[in-house]
C-alpha cells in the first residue's frame, strides 16, 4: 500500500474542528492554521466580536469555513450548544482544541477564593466538559478523532504568583494522559501542547502593541531567560496543534509537546 504524501497527511478537508477561546492570540492562530489545512472551524469565545473578526479573516482567505459562537468554556449548557452547533452546521466533530484559559496573577497568600475557583472552572472543568462532549460525539460517529489541550510549561514548573494557574495546567497534563488511556480503544487520540512565553494580547505583547511601561523589564527578563532569545508567536503553537490534528499522528496519544524555545532546559 502506498504511503500518503505529506500534503495528504496534513489535509484536513472534510474535517470539523471546535476551538475554544479561538477569537484572539494563540486561539486565533490555531483557527487559521486548521482552516488553511481545509478544516471547517467553530470559533467559540466569550468575545463574540473578536471571534467574528477572526472568522471573517478565515472565510476571506479560502480553505475551510469558519463560524463564530459566543460561549463560556466552563458553562455546561454552552459546551453542549457549541458541540451540537459544530455537528449541525458541518456534519461532524472530528477535532477539539481546548485553548480557552485564564491566568490572572496573584500571590498565593493574597489570592481571592472566587478568582481561584474561576480559574479552575475555566482551565480544568472547561477542558473536562468539552472533551467529554466531543468524545461522546466522536464515539457516536465511529471514525475516531483528535482532542488537543493547550497546557503550559507552568504545568511542569512554577513561575511565581500563579499557584492556581500552575495547578490547573498540571491537571490538564494529567487529564491528557488519563483521557488518552480511556479513549484509545475508540481511535481518539488525546495530546497537549505546552507553550512557554507567547506574545499575545493577554501577555501585553499582542497585535504589535508595545508592552505597558511597568511590564517592559519583566518582558525583557523573560526573553533573556529563553535560550532562543525570543518570545514565541501564536503560529509556533498553531503549527504544533496542526501536527497533532493531522493524519501524521495516528499513533501518538497521551503526549505533551513543549513549545518554549528551550526555556524548560534552563
Amino acid at each position: 500500500m502506498a504511503l500518503p504524501s505529506i500534503q495528504e497527511l496534513y489535509d484536513l478537508s472534510g474535517k470539523t474542528a471546535l476551538v475554544t477561546g479561538g477569537a484572539m492570540g494563540i486561539g486565533a492562530g490555531i483557527v487559521k492554521r486548521l482552516a488553511e489545512a481545509g478544516a471547517n472551524v467553530v470559533v467559540a469565545d466569550l468575545d463574540l466580536a473578536s471571534a467574528e473578526r477572526t472568522v471573517q479573516e478565515v472565510n476571506s482567505n479560502g480553505g475551510g469555513r469558519a463560524l463564530a459562537a459566543q460561549a463560556d468554556a466552563s458553562n455546561p449548557d454552552d459546551v453542549a450548544r457549541v458541540t451540537q452547533l459544530a455537528v449541525d452546521t458541518f456534519g461532524s466533530l472530528d477535532i477539539l482544541v481546548n485553548n480557552a484559559g485564564i491566568f490572572p496573577p496573584a500571590p498565593f497568600l493574597e489570592a481571592d477564593t472566587n478568582m481561584v475557583r474561576k480559574v479552575l472552572d475555566v482551565n480544568v472543568m472547561g477542558v473536562y466538559l468539552h472533551s467529554q462532549a466531543a468524545a461522546r460525539q466522536m464515539v457516536k460517529q465511529g471514525n475516531g478523532g483528535r482532542i488537543i489541550h493547550i497546557a503550559s510549561i507552568d504545568g511542569f514548573r512554577p513561575s511565581g504568583n500563579l499557584v492556581h494557574y500552575d495547578a490547573s495546567k498540571g491537571a490538564v497534563i494529567m487529564m491528557t494522559k488519563a483521557m488518552a488511556l480511556e479513549l484509545a480503544e475508540h481511535g481518539i487520540t488525546v495530546n497537549a501542547v505546552a507553550p512557554g512565553a507567547v506574545a499575545t494580547p493577554g501577555t501585553g505583547m499582542g497585535g504589535g502593541e508595545t508592552a505597558p511601561e511597568e511590564l517592559k523589564a519583566q518582558v525583557q527578563g523573560i526573553q533573556n531567560a529563553i535560550p532562543m532569545r525570543r518570545w514565541g508567536h501564536p503560529d509556533d503553537i498553531a503549527n504544533a496543534v496542526l501536527y497533532l490534528a493531522s493524519a501524521g499522528t495516528t499513533y501518538v496519544t497521551g503526549e505533551v509537546i513543549v513549545v518554549d524555545g528551550g526555556w524548560l532546559l534552563k
